[in-house]
């Protein structure tokens, strides 16, 4: 076992027979999906708080789904990536926390999935260019004071936590 300053414990193979849920790569997935963003929205909440009407808009993933990893009929069942769909997750879970945090401002707190988009990660095979799977994040961050906070969407719609 590791451990980052005692924010969080990920697992190793285990000698012999190990699982791939367990296989290594964890630190710089969580280092970069989950710290960094909440390194991120630490440094800017209280330009945020000072603002008439901020939004934060995490990008999530429908990886990050437990409604659709859990149902067999979902387009991701199959897709299992561990360590990301993880950090995902909490990402999503950050983004529930932070928006009970701020329900009494006018900072709006939500999670999107930008689609399948065709990035360097997947090696530009995505199904939507990279201004496509912008969308849902500007949709999100230009919401109005009565607009909703807590949720997870793509595209205006919702997406199963």
């Amino acid at each position: 076992m590791s451990r980052r300053d005692g924010a969080a414990i990920v697992a190793r193979p285990v000698d012999g027979d190990g699982c791939r849920t367990c296989d290594g790569g964890d630190e710089a997935t969580f280092e970069t999906n989950v710290f960094a963003v909440v390194e991120v929205t630490q440094a800017f909440l209280p330009l945020l708080r000072a603002a008439p009407a901020a939004r934060i808009v995490n990008v999530s993933s429908q990886l990050a789904s437990f409604g659709w990893h859990t149902d067999p009929s979902s387009p991701i069942y199959n897709f299992k990536i561990p360590a990301y769909n993880a950090s995902k997750s909490v990402v999503n879970s950050l983004t529930v926390h932070l928006a009970y945090e701020l329900r009494d401002t006018p900072i709006k707190v939500n999670a999107i999935h930008p689609g399948y988009v065709q990035t360097d990660m997947n090696g530009g095979h995505g199904e939507i260019s990279v201004p496509e799977g912008a969308n849902s994040s500007v949709e999100m961050a230009l919401l109005a004071e009565d607009g909703p906070s807590g949720t997870f969407t793509h595209l205006g719609k919702p997406l199963p936590w």
